[in-house]
């Protein structure tokens, strides 16, 4: 199997849209952080630019506002995958049939109709009428 057929399958497409969404989802969710809470946070702690924050100990600085900061995107970050897992889910978009059966490759349940499992992909038997 060539590169460009690696490439152009759904697999690999899935993939980069998922990690190119990613990435705009980090950017977006650092925005809001450093650009909308940070500032809200350093209205109490008394410095403008809340990432700047820190204390010192026997000469050593400790920058505290940076790793607040990212500890905020990460769990805005989290939730929204969180979210998007458990209201994406499994569902493919269809209504839930009674008229199934289990794959006999990968014991999945698909519709009885099927003449090839939508999971595993093998070719199924005739179905009992």
């Amino acid at each position: 199997m060539s590169f460009r057929e690696v490439l152009t399958r759904g697999d690999a497409l899935g993939i980069a849209v998922g990690v190119a969404t990613g990435i705009a989802v980090f950017y977006l969710v650092s925005g809001v952080v450093f650009d909308l809470i940070g500032p809200l946070i350093a209205i109490f702690v008394g410095n403008s630019q809340f990432e700047l924050n820190s204390f010192s100990i026997q000469g050593s600085e400790f920058r505290y506002g940076g790793v607040i900061g990212n500890l905020i995107a990460f769990l805005l970050i989290a939730a929204v995958g969180y979210f998007v897992m458990t209201v994406g889910g499994d569902d493919d978009g269809q209504a839930e049939s009674t008229d199934v059966r289990p794959c006999p490759e990968c014991t999945r349940r698909v519709p009885a109709a099927a003449k090839r499992c939508p999971y595993c992909t093998s070719p199924l038997p005739a179905a009992e009428s």
